[in-house]
């Protein structure tokens, strides 16, 4: 496993915030966190959160975004694409 003080071994927090905003800024007209939160039914800030990896996020929560965003859900746990 990798240490955690590999640049290229971000947490699982962070891949998941990381891979949000770029799923959420790539969709027709850069869809906002305000947008987002409302149709995942939380506050913009969750969202805001989130893509900082300031909070953790529910299963529940999780595959509710990831059908917003459309993807799998295993696709928010990938390594950010650079």
């Amino acid at each position: 496993m990798p240490s955690s003080s590999s640049t290229s071994a971000l947490s699982a927090r962070a891949r998941i915030g990381a891979n949000v905003r770029r799923l959420r800024k790539g969709k027709p007209g850069k869809m906002s966190q305000e947008k987002l939160g409302e149709l995942a039914e939380c506050h913009r800030t969750y969202v805001s959160q989130l893509e900082r990896a300031k909070t953790n996020i529910s299963v529940d929560r999780l595959e509710r975004f990831a059908l917003i965003l459309e993807v799998d859900i295993a696709d928010l746990f990938l390594a950010p694409e650079e």
